[in-house]
């Protein structure tokens, strides 16, 4: 089982990215999927989480800029990054809580980051 994510990049204040992850391997199930992000020097943070049932958490700090969304069906998570500050830039991480084939409960199986600078 991994997540694998993908969208990061290099945006203008202002602008927006829209980050994808989706998870791949023996999935029974996902109870929550979420983004993280850790800036230079910065403790890994949350960004946003969603679970099953659209309940939806957001960091004060992007909230009405930062948007989470579920496609059920392909098992993935998107974030949908708009009005991009350069306190933004960080390595983002996509996150998981879900249950294998095997019904083994992985609480927070981690994918690798993928980088967003936000720079004039």
């Amino acid at each position: 089982v991994q997540l694998q994510a993908s969208g990061g990049g290099l945006v203008q204040p202002g602008g927006s990215l829209r980050l994808s992850c989706e998870a791949s391997g023996s999935i029974f199930s996902i109870n929550a999927m979420g983004w993280y992000r850790q800036g230079p020097g910065i403790q890994r943070e949350l960004v946003a989480s969603i679970v099953r049932g659209e309940i939806a958490n957001y960091a004060d700090s992007v909230k009405g800029r930062f948007t989470i969304s579920r496609d059920y069906a392909k098992n993935s998570v998107y974030l949908q990054m708009n009005s991009l500050e350069p306190e933004d830039t960080a390595v983002y991480y996509c996150n998981a809580d879900l249950i294998t084939t095997t019904m083994t409960r992985l609480f927070h199986l981690w994918g690798q980051g993928t980088q967003v600078t936000v720079s004039s």
